[in-house]
């Protein structure tokens, strides 16, 4: 959902290519096409600053382009930069653009070129103070940015950092399309209608809040095969898969994974798996002070059968995790185990923190009873989400906490949880790159409205050791503070941590030669296409 980090140090991060038959069409034989894929949800914005969704992180793939990427072969290419240098002190980074790019045509109905001009820009608007966004954390080492030329920029560091040039992968914006050109909000009329440098442009959005990709015949990285991708929404993920067995949509981005059985078994189907690093949890409001004493934290997540819950709801398809890393990362701690399921242990940390039973069977403190508002994003159609989230409620009753559900819609939700902070209890995922940089989730630099540290949670000596990580450059070191920072934030349970999920693409076999991001998706679709004799 909600929220994404660049490398800071490769992983055994798996792109997973189907090449069957490519060679059995020409290049212009590619060329066409329309590809119909479901989400599930909508995005909130189409910019790469404000949103903090991985609905628009996808989308943002289409549309924008950084200095660099990240190639299928997980090194580092050029894109908007043709070359570098950096110093040999590591502080210094020089980019020389290329001179070929051209902006989207935006309300003015002109392609305007691209320049250093917007490269400085676009650090000058994440870094302003009035613009929301998680990524100004990420480059507050970045001391200056300084226009040499108009096609070369060079940034200043305030420090070196461990794999410097994949940081350089953030998304360019144009100065000239911003109603404001020195900081960037969501009433900005570009966050709906962007204007970037990417494979596509939105043509259209619909009635139905069906986005139409139209692709970009100036493309500096060559016309993409595809025509025209259509991001349809769901808000019911059975509908979504009922629409791709019924040829409605071609892809789905993320199956759920009750659904993986059926679809092993049409052979119009490819099931694809992907290594996105991610994990579910419930977030806790620490502002309310029956949720402040990490006891009663704690205790919700030994009353819990997250095993059986893994199993039944997902067929298994997952791994239980103990901490705020993602599982498979280099900073992921094993040595923290998963709590187990142990509610008499549960009701003695709830006795400690001062709970006692009323008449009701229901916990109370100070006259206070513990009952709980959780809200949960889309809808009730979604039957696996639905069925976690009664389970945690029927669990937490038999130890006398009360839990009242809330089903909202996607945007109702984020600003539920991210702009107002009106609730108790929140259920969502976060997805991660490898750089495991937690400080946007738990550091209380980063309290505040549509900011990740949703929930409040300040620790001083969690800050210290969130930092401590971000400016060594010895590798080995910050996996020793990182592991530390896993086995202590377990023990405080700002979260109730479950479990990573086995992620999988479906797709009709009709479309080949993908290779899926592992946490953007769309990075290499500007090479994917469609079979001749099956296009829409």
């Amino acid at each position: 959902m909600i929220g994404k980090r660049r490398p800071a140090m490769q992983l055994f991060l798996v792109v997973l290519l189907a090449w069957s038959n490519v060679s059995a069409f020409t290049e212009s034989e590619r060329y066409g096409g329309a590809l119909n894929y479901g989400e599930y949800g909508r995005a909130s914005t189409f910019d790469p600053i404000t949103g903090n969704d991985m609905i628009t992180l996808r989308m943002t793939e289409l549309l924008f382009n950084g200095l660099v990427g990240i190639s299928e072969k997980q090194e580092i290419v050029s894109e908007l930069a043709k070359s570098w240098k950096i110093t040999d002190n590591g502080q210094v980074y020089t980019f020389v653009l290329r001179d070929d790019v051209l902006w989207h045509k935006g309300s003015d109905g002109i392609a305007h070129r691209f320049t250093a001009d917007d490269v400085k820009a676009t650090f000058d608007v994440m870094m302003h103070p009035k613009t929301i966004t998680p990524l100004k954390v990420r480059y507050e080492f970045i001391d200056k940015v300084k226009v040499i030329a108009k096609y070369k920029v060079t940034f200043y560091l305030k420090r070196p950092v461990l794999n410097g040039l994949a940081k350089f992968t953030f998304k360019i914006i144009p100065r000239h399309a911003l109603r404001n050109p020195e900081y960037l909000t969501r009433d900005d009329p570009f966050v709906q209608h962007p204007v970037g440098t990417g494979p596509y442009y939105i043509k259209k959005i619909t009635a139905a809040n069906e986005v139409i990709f139209q692709a970009n015949d100036k493309y500096f990285g060559g016309r993409p095969y595809i025509d025209n991708f259509v991001a349809l929404p769901f808000a019911d993920q059975n509908v979504m898969n009922q629409a791709l067995a019924f040829n409605t949509i071609d892809m789905v981005v993320q199956v759920n994974p009750r659904h993986i059985p059926e679809l092993q078994g049409d052979k119009r189907i490819v099931l694809k798996p992907y290594n996105a690093l991610s994990y579910a949890f419930f977030g806790y409001n620490l502002r309310n002070p029956l949720l402040s004493d990490k006891r009663v934290r704690k205790a919700f997540a030994l009353a819990i059968n997250r095993k059986e819950m893994l199993k039944s709801f997902f067929n298994d398809q997952g791994t239980l995790i103990s901490g705020p890393f993602a599982p498979g990362s280099w900073a992921y701690n094993l040595d923290v185990k998963p709590l187990p399921f142990d509610q008499r242990q549960a009701r003695e940390l709830l006795s400690e923190a001062g709970f006692q039973m009323n008449s009701r069977r229901i916990l109370e403190k100070y006259g206070k009873e513990l009952s709980l508002n959780l809200k949960v994003p889309i809808a009730k159609e979604n039957e696996a989400l639905k069925r976690v989230v009664l389970a945690f409620k029927g669990y937490l009753r038999r130890i006398g906490v009360k839990i009242n559900v809330q089903f909202l819609e996607w945007q109702a939700w984020k600003e539920a949880i991210f702009l107002r902070q009106d609730f108790d209890i929140m259920f969502a995922q976060w997805v991660f790159d490898d750089s495991a940089d937690i400080s946007s989730l738990f550091h209380s630099g980063e309290i505040g409205p549509w900011k990740n540290n949703f929930g409040g949670y300040s620790n001083a000596h969690i800050d210290r050791l969130i930092t401590e990580a971000k400016l060594t450059l010895d590798h080995e070191k910050r996996r020793t503070i990182n592991r530390r920072l896993h086995r202590e934030l377990a023990e405080e349970a700002p979260y109730t941590f479950l479990w990573t999920l086995t992620n999988y693409a479906a797709y009709n076999k009709k479309l080949r030669r993908v290779a899926i991001h592992p946490y953007k998706f769309f990075s290499y679709s500007n090479k994917w296409f469609l079979t001749p004799d099956e296009r829409n």
